[in-house]
């Protein structure tokens, strides 16, 4: 009987972000510059990472995938939520439902990952120099790469799977902008305590993880840098890791408030899901180009050759 009424529900509504009826225009004039420049900032680094060779280096090349990630986790909530702050249709079909969690949780377990391999990439640079070009070789920044890519699948596949394994045959009306575990488990037909359990140790493990582990490099990364005597030395390594540690603070935040309260809090997760879509990917181009001084000139270059800038 589960499973026939699995079917009933083919659509949902998504009713958007509370408490904002009457202002679907502002909000779509606030929100899509900050979605256009998370696509122009990102493809700029990713353009100036490819293009520029004194930018093929592991650290940049984990910066390019940063800016794919950012791209595609944008892109997963924001067109939507545009069309709809348009006036378009609210809808969103059961399939397409499946789908937005899913890269949602993809795209959002890939930052954990990619973030931790960052550290390491830091850690080794500034821990083992004479070996980091062995150690950081392009085989292992590959399988690096890709693994932070398929832990991804496997955590978004077990996420996704127990949340639309649940019996939907009632109401089909989603408390929020998008299609997300706790905005669906309300709508089951079922008993959700397992999945509730299941998805709160599921995210808080690979968080809590990848954290212990950032933390671990940056105490390494640390005593390693107080041990530098000049004062030259210690500013550019310091320089190096600080934007890495803001993007950090930036991402683990909205994870801790929104996914591991234990009552969540509606508006407020609404709140920081909305900075985390928005303006989490726009700020890591801002982060990482206004701290760097390779990534600016590559891109001066690229804007020359366009003939958007005249030559320094």
């Amino acid at each position: 009987m589960e499973m026939k009424n699995s079917s009933v529900v083919t659509e949902f509504i998504l009713l958007g972000i509370p408490h904002t009826e009457g202002l679907e225009v502002i909000l779509f004039v606030l929100f899509l510059p900050f979605y256009a420049f998370t696509l122009l900032g990102n493809l700029s680094i990713l353009v100036a990472v490819v293009s520029s060779t004194r930018l093929h280096t592991p650290m940049y090349f984990f910066l390019g995938n940063l800016s794919v990630f950012d791209m595609g986790f944008s892109s997963v909530t924001c067109p939507k939520m545009l069309l709809y702050l348009m006036g378009l249709s609210r809808l969103i079909s059961y399939q397409d439902c499946v789908s937005q969690l899913f890269f949602f949780h993809f795209l959002g377990s890939i930052e954990c990952f990619l973030y931790t391999v960052m550290a390491y990439d830091r850690f080794t640079a500034i821990c083992y120099p004479l070996r980091y070009t062995i150690i950081m070789n392009p085989r292992i920044c590959g399988a690096l790469a890709a693994g932070t890519w398929l832990l991804g699948c496997i955590h978004s596949s077990v996420l996704t799977f127990l949340t639309f394994t649940l019996p939907y045959c009632g109401p089909n009306e989603v408390d929020h902008f998008f299609c997300d575990i706790p905005a669906l488990l309300p709508l089951a037909c079922a008993d959700t305590s397992l999945v509730q359990r299941v998805s709160f140790i599921n995210v808080g493990l690979v968080s809590l993880v990848c954290f212990l582990l950032i933390l671990v490099s940056y105490t390494r990364i640390t005593v390693s840098i107080l041990s530098i005597r000049t004062t030259e030395g210690r500013r550019r390594a310091f320089s190096t890791c600080s934007a890495h540690l803001i993007a950090i603070l930036c991402a683990y935040g909205p994870i801790i408030t929104v996914y591991l309260q234990p009552t969540p809090n509606p508006m407020l997760g609404t709140v920081i899901q909305i900075l985390m879509n928005l303006v989490g990917p726009m700020l890591n181009p801002l982060i990482y180009t206004l701290r760097n001084k390779e990534v600016k000139i590559a891109l001066k270059k690229i804007l020359h050759g366009m003939g958007h800038v005249p030559e320094t």
